[in-house]
């Protein structure tokens, strides 16, 4: 079987020969990937992927596994931790995060880290104010968070080290007043400048982070990811490019692994190939740079720490009685991931697929709380269904035309709209004149409806909401669809999308019933299962 990959991210998995485990890996995929949450398809047998950019679509088939092993072809085996804004929001989760790196050290930590809670907003906020000419305004309204670093430094590092770190602010200042006041006057490229501003977040926390670290006594040191991750140039939501992400991440950090050292880096950020520039990898990026690392280093798992006890079996401000999933296959974290668990970017899972690297959501503020570990192939358990996702804010567009009857080519002149304008779909379903699609990203809805208006009459519907129940084994067990439409009998369903996953079944309702359904299949399938269970046991 031949393998063709024209998509460099994924290049290291293209592999024409026949898998260790009997499975067959082919990947075909057009020269570009608009997104690779369109549609994931797995099977605890054979698990797949559809990747589809607007004009092919690719089975990806890789190769069978029981469980995630550990890569054995390196000697290195480190355990990528990365930690999140609410886990280094002010010194005391610092001092947290310290305490659970230092009793990670004989699993050689790679720390990554977010930009402290609410920085991030603040950057972009202070960088939308320069773009209408208000640069001063812009940077003291920063003012706060520089403070906000210094303070954490002062209070957890000794007067030296504070001063070192507080000369490292100032520096930053002045690199952001020279960026803001470019972007008042817009003599360079906005999207070039908007990630030289935000990228200020990472770049401060982590060498904070690695001088906390230090006064603890560890041998932590700064790595700027922008020397490991290396992206194409759309800045904002760039593309990572995988051979020389992998190449320059091994080159800088594993020597500092060999002599016993702790590299942290910030997250979200990276660099352009072609220029050198600073790019950002879009929101959720700092789990997407985990994920990187560890598969570039092989590591042994790459641990997701935030501030809840795993991945929860649906949204704990919706559903009271939510309870962690122990174990996730690759396949089950992916949909979750996207269709509303929060806890975990679906990015993180690809390179995490790419190298067999187990994934764990660990809570910083409660390390001994129970976690979620995903797999390769996690094992099948009598509960078939293991979570209920929802994400609200979606928008479903219908579109209609008799040109479908019989006609090629028609639903790619479709896709290709979408392609153009760098939106991702969430659902697809299809009749003989009509197809309906769902969108969560409409910020370019009015160019789309302009471009599909000129090929089929355009219907938009808004304020609709997407419920997902994930499990393995959902298609092949009798009943569950049943189930699920009589829970919610008078629920109006607007889309129902199952077959192209065997772990998900989709459905759309409007946003105001979206709670209701969660809470009530939530009940169904887990309270109402746990007491079943429980008076089974009991009449034994």
């Amino acid at each position: 079987m031949k393998a063709f990959c024209l998509y460099p991210t994924l290049r290291p998995a293209c592999q024409p020969e026949t898998g260790p485990h009997g499975g067959r890996r082919a990947l075909l995929f057009c020269s570009r990937l608009l997104s690779f949450t369109l549609r994931r398809v797995f099977s605890s047998a054979t698990p797949d992927f559809i990747l589809v950019n607007g004009r092919h679509a690719a089975a990806v088939s890789l190769p069978r596994a029981r469980r995630a092993k550990p890569d054995l072809t390196t000697t290195f085996q480190p355990t990528v931790m990365k930690f999140g804004g609410t886990s280094v929001e002010d010194a005391r989760a610092f001092g947290r995060v310290a305490e659970l790196v230092s009793r990670h050290t004989a699993s050689r930590p790679v720390v990554v880290v977010s930009a402290m809670s609410r920085v991030t907003d603040a950057l972009l906020e202070a960088f939308e104010a320069a773009t209408r000419g208000e640069h001063e305004a812009a940077l003291r309204s920063l003012e706060v968070h520089f403070e906000r670093h210094v303070a954490i430094a002062r209070e957890l590092l000794t007067a030296e080290a504070a001063a070192e770190f507080g000369a490292t602010v100032e520096a930053a200042r002045r690199e952001l007043e020279g960026a803001l006041r470019e972007a008042s006057g817009q003599t360079r490229p906005l999207p070039l400048l908007q990630d030289s501003v935000v990228s200020c977040g990472e770049q401060l926390s982590s060498q904070l982070l690695a001088a906390v670290l230090r006064a603890r006594g560890l041998k932590a040191s700064h790595a700027d990811a922008r020397r490991c991750v290396i992206t194409d140039d759309e800045h904002g939501r760039a593309t990572p490019l995988r051979e020389e992400t992998e190449r320059h991440t091994r080159e800088l950090l594993e020597p500092l692994i060999d002599e016993g050292g702790i590299p942290v880096l910030g997250g979200f950020i990276a660099s352009s190939a072609a220029t050198g520039e600073t790019t950002t990898l879009g929101r959720g990026g700092s789990d997407f740079t985990a994920g990187l690392v560890g598969a570039a280093l092989r590591a042994r798992e790459i641990q997701i720490w935030t501030d809840v006890p795993g991945v929860l079996t649906a949204d704990p401000r919706v559903v009271k009685d939510v309870r962690t999933i122990p174990r996730l296959s690759y396949a089950e974290a992916a949909e979750l991931a996207y269709f509303g668990a929060k806890v975990l970017h679906p990015k993180t899972i690809l390179p995490a697929v790419v190298r067999n690297v187990p994934v764990r959501i660990c809570n910083s503020r409660a390390p001994a709380s129970p976690d979620t570990v995903v797999y390769f192939d996690a094992e099948m358990t009598p509960r078939t269904v293991k979570a209920i996702a929802h994400k609200t804010g979606v928008s479903i567009v219908h579109v209609t035309s008799a040109r479908m009857l019989g006609e090629y080519g028609f639903l790619r002149a479709i896709f290709e709209v979408f392609e153009r304008h760098r939106t991702a779909v969430d659902i697809v379903t299809t009749s003989e004149v009509s197809v309906s699609l769902s969108l969560e990203d409409t910020s370019a809805l009015g160019p789309i409806i302009e471009d599909l208006s000129r090929i089929a009459a355009v219907k938009v519907e808004s304020e609709r909401a997407i419920v997902c129940i994930v499990g393995e084994g959902l298609r092949s067990t009798p009943g569950i669809a049943g189930r699920v439409f009589s829970t919610i009998k008078d629920i109006n369903v607007l889309l129902i999308s199952q077959g192209a996953s065997t772990v998900n079944l989709t459905f759309v309702v409007e946003e105001r019933h979206a709670a209701e359904a969660v809470r009530r299949l939530h009940e169904a399938f887990f309270e109402c299962a746990t007491a079943e269970l429980l008076a089974q046991i009991g009449g034994h």
